[in-house]
């Protein structure tokens, strides 16, 4: 268990961080009704029902917990060479999951969730009044994009080396095998 536990900080900071943003979002835009709190995760309720929903305002509401959640993977990444000399284990590892979970999991969440459920993209799409595949679409290349980052300067980083079929690399490096 203790192995596991930077990955489940990991997790449980990035849902509190994206949902409190929505939160945030939404009580200073007085959208904000009520935060519940679900087996399979965290959910705000908004004042307006999804029907009504019109303006820039729900691209603001839906779409500034991902800026937040990726901003926050990129700077750890950008630290990267500086987090992993962490002396402490829990730290060391907790800043790799970090880094892998804010810059893998909204892309994921605004390309390949939308096919399944709703989620932010919806708020993002009516907001914008663009099409939500083109949405999509950008941030399914910002998912293969990280993905990349992570493969070629974060495993080779913390030692790790993978045949796992997801994290095989598209695009080979010059030196790399």
């Amino acid at each position: 268990m203790k192995k596991y536990l930077p990955l489940l900080t990991a997790i449980i900071l990035f849902a509190v961080i994206h949902e409190g943003a929505h939160a945030a979002v939404a009580y200073l835009l007085d959208e904000y009704a009520a935060f519940r709190v679900h087996f399979y995760g965290f959910e705000v309720i908004y004042k307006t029902p999804v029907a009504e929903r019109e303006g820039i305002v729900w691209v603001y509401v839906a779409g500034i917990s991902n800026v937040l959640t990726l901003t926050i993977g990129y700077v750890f990444f950008i630290l990267r060479k500086v987090l992993v000399w962490i002396p402490n284990r829990f730290f060391n590892r907790l800043c790799y999951w970090v880094i892998f979970v804010f810059m893998l999991f909204d892309p994921f969440n605004l390309s390949i969730i939308p096919f399944f459920f709703g989620g932010d993209i919806g708020g993002i799409a009516h907001g914008l009044g663009i099409n939500r595949y083109l949405i999509q679409s950008i941030f399914f290349a910002v998912l293969l994009i990280n993905r990349e980052l992570i493969i070629h300067k974060l495993f080779p980083l913390y030692g790790i080396k993978t045949k796992h079929l997801l994290f095989q690399p598209i695009f080979r490096v010059k030196g790399e095998p």
